[in-house]
């Protein structure tokens, strides 16, 4: 209860807040010391043009997370995977990000394998280490040594300290259930694997962040489109849900790709005492008209439009603002939503 009494002291603080947040927000300005700003995006394809580049280091991010489908290779073969990646990183915008800016992130099907592929996938081992050198993964890494990409990572110490979960959708996700070609909720399958599951609760549960960041692949609480969120596996989807509320972790938001639409949503969980947000960033290089439907968790519309994400942490003494956005070219605001922690 001490999180929503906090939540509601600070509710009149927000109105004054929200006025001073956009123009702080604004690409170009000087490094503000009390903001962290973490920009984040996915379904990237190396083979089409990458026109947002610019506005991203114009925004002058602190951090650059992937959010998967980083590039299409949908192969197989390992050589042509390991081609993909190093046209990537050729790329004169990418480039620019990398020379001031660190970079992380997690991966999907798209630059794991191919469309939909999960732990059946034969070559999955030697795709971890092309994505690692992707990321720029030191080779002694431990990361480089367990069975799947998942990993965490840190920005800012002390009470400004947040910590970026990645998640690994794909190297232990179970098949998904097609009956007559249709896709159905795999009721027992898992999507994270027990040793992930055991890493994934003891890093929120012995975490002295101030915010977490859960990034997956795919998203995590719309219930609809099961075929490509974690509403295929309906059990595992729990599971998280019930973490969260065991762990207590502060603040946990989660990031996620895929849809190529962007979208906030948010959900009540009876054991956490404050709405856990999902804000998802899909496509940076090719999207799809939005819907009205399909997602009972969302807040405001979709986004049918190329797009990345913007999360700005602004740290008070006595509260800490959070400024959600989604944003297209020339850093045009989409979609924003305000949080006070």
């Amino acid at each position: 209860m001490l999180h929503k009494r906090i939540l509601l002291q600070h509710t009149l603080l927000l109105c004054l807040i929200c006025l001073c947040l956009p123009a702080a927000a604004l690409p170009g300005t000087a490094p503000d010391s009390s903001r962290t700003r973490i920009a984040f995006g996915s379904c990237n394809s190396q083979l089409e043009p990458q026109p947002l580049w610019q506005s991203i280091v114009a925004a002058k991010p602190d951090l650059w997370v992937w959010l998967g489908d980083n590039i299409y290779a949908d192969t197989r073969e390992m050589a042509e995977m390991a081609k993909s990646y190093a046209q990537q990183l050729r790329h004169p915008g990418y480039r620019q990000l990398l020379q001031n800016t660190p970079v992380t992130g997690t991966w999907d099907d798209h630059d794991y394998a191919y469309d939909g592929a999960g732990k059946e996938f034969e070559k999955k081992a030697q795709s971890q280490q092309l994505f690692l050198n992707f990321m720029g993964v030191p080779k002694n890494a431990p990361v480089r040594e367990q069975e799947g990409i998942y990993r965490s990572y840190t920005v800012g110490e002390g009470d400004r300290k947040i910590k970026i979960l990645l998640l690994d959708v794909r190297y232990h996700r179970d098949r998904l259930n097609s009956v007559f070609g249709l896709y159905m909720p795999n009721e027992t399958g898992d999507v994270l694997g027990e040793e992930q599951w055991q890493w994934l609760e003891q890093e929120l549960t012995d975490s002295d962040a101030k915010l977490h960041l859960i990034v997956s692949g795919i998203q995590v609480l719309p219930t609809g489109q099961s075929y490509t969120n974690w509403a295929a596996f309906p059990q595992a989807r729990e599971r998280l849900f019930r973490l969260l509320e065991k762990a207590q972790a502060a603040t946990p938001i989660i990031l996620s790709g895929d849809r190529h639409v962007a979208e906030l949503a948010k959900i009540d969980l009876k054991g956490y005492n404050a709405p856990i947000y999902e804000i998802t960033s899909s496509g940076m290089t090719h999207h799809r008209e939005p819907r009205a439907g399909g997602n009972i968790y969302r807040v405001g519309e979709q986004v049918g439009a190329l797009n990345f994400g913007i999360l700005d942490i602004y740290w008070q003494s006595d509260y800490t603002a959070i400024l959600l956005q989604i944003r297209g070219e020339e850093n045009q605001v989409l979609l924003e939503e305000k949080l006070i922690i």
